[in-house]
């Protein structure tokens, strides 16, 4: 973590109620894998390349066609009130400034509506994606697509590590379970099932199968992402079954303790995808150089979480590009060190194991 970042998170852990602090920074289990995911990247050095003419380089991409001033995008986290006021409506605001794709939380504290329209105050073709947790009804799973849809949203993010909820510690020490009265995952409010305008609760299921995933792309033509996938048999599935890209991830180590870091579990997934879908990744990633190593290795982006929740938490929208703008100037510092003139001449050649002889 860069001292920037770690002054940033502390100053958000002097702001945040405590409970709440612990809710976005804590991990399942022993919070090794919580660990694993910055250590990951440490355990990597680049190897740069000298005398390359890197001037006029552009940093921008796409994400399935949306377009991204950098390969990075905002990973989905829960319950934005908590760090701000303004919650979901400031980050939407504070990514769209950056130029970035935000995946939006279904257990958001705002609704999908509010944060799409957010993002568009400060750009009209600001893209926003929706993140789904599956749900036991189908007709509940089909009208939170349906709000998605009708939100202007461009992708579905579907996490696919969840058939029950993970438990950790420091959640369970505050007993924190449930938001303060005045929130709600506003998402889940007046769907099948209830009446006029209450909320559900988000459920997990183990029952869910590759099957659902047919029907649930029966059910919309936006394109979908799978978030969750660490085994590149898992990999190969999603590929087979339609998804659109994949993100290699382990849920920021919020579900299994002991699985890999998302970072050393990239390669066998681009492996068993062999480019035929794009593969990203989230969790761990903290500076410029993260996106780097991440890129070379074969993400086609990275997401961000905890360190957008502290940029909200200190400044609101501001604090949210401010984040994504230090991420940016990091990592096209590091390009131009290490020599790279285009995003595409970035690949594992660069990459080598901190202490091992090349």
């Amino acid at each position: 973590m860069t001292s920037s970042l770690a002054a940033l998170e502390q100053r958000a852990r002097e702001l945040l109620d405590p409970v709440h602090y612990d809710y976005f920074a804590g991990g399942a289990g022993d919070e090794i894998t919580l660990a694993d995911n910055e250590q990951a990247f440490r355990r990597l050095a680049l190897l740069p390349r000298v005398l390359r003419d890197t001037s006029g380089r552009s940093l921008a991409t796409n994400l399935l066609g949306d377009p991204s001033s950098m390969p990075v995008f905002v990973s989905p986290t829960a319950f934005h009130k908590l760090a701000h006021a303004d919650g979901e409506r400031a980050t939407a605001r504070g990514v769209a400034a950056a130029g970035l794709i935000l995946i939006a939380s279904m257990a958001g504290t705002v609704a999908i509506s509010e944060v799409t329209a957010a993002a568009r105050e400060i750009d009209r073709e600001a893209r926003v994606w929706f993140q789904l947790y599956l749900q036991p009804e189908p007709e509940v799973t089909t009208e939170l697509v349906r709000r998605a849809e009708r939100a202007g949203c461009t992708a579905l993010v579907v996490t696919v590590d969840s058939p029950v909820h993970g438990r950790r510690a420091r959640e369970d020490r505050h007993g924190f379970h449930d938001l303060p009265a005045s929130m709600c995952a506003e998402n889940m409010r007046g769907l099948p099932g209830t009446t006029g305008d209450a909320v559900r609760p988000i459920a997990m299921s183990p029952d869910f199968t590759w099957e659902h995933l047919s029907r649930l792309r029966e059910t919309s033509q936006l394109p979908l992402v799978l978030k969750g996938i660490l085994h590149p048999e898992d990999a190969r599935l999603a590929v087979e079954y339609g998804a659109a890209a994949i993100v290699v991830s382990n849920h920021g180590g919020r579900q299994l303790d002991r699985t890999p870091a998302s970072l050393d579990a990239l390669p066998g997934i681009t492996a068993a995808v062999a480019g035929r879908i794009p593969v990203y990744l989230d969790g761990g990633v903290r500076c410029g150089s993260d996106v780097v190593l991440a890129v070379a290795l074969g993400a086609a982006a990275v997401g961000v979480g905890r360190p957008v929740l502290w940029g909200l938490a200190v400044g609101g929208d501001k604090g949210v590009t401010g984040v994504l703008d230090t991420l940016r100037s990091e990592f096209e510092h590091t390009l131009t060190l290490c020599g790279i003139a285009e995003l595409s001449e970035l690949n594992a050649g660069l990459v080598a194991t901190r202490g091992a002889a090349r």
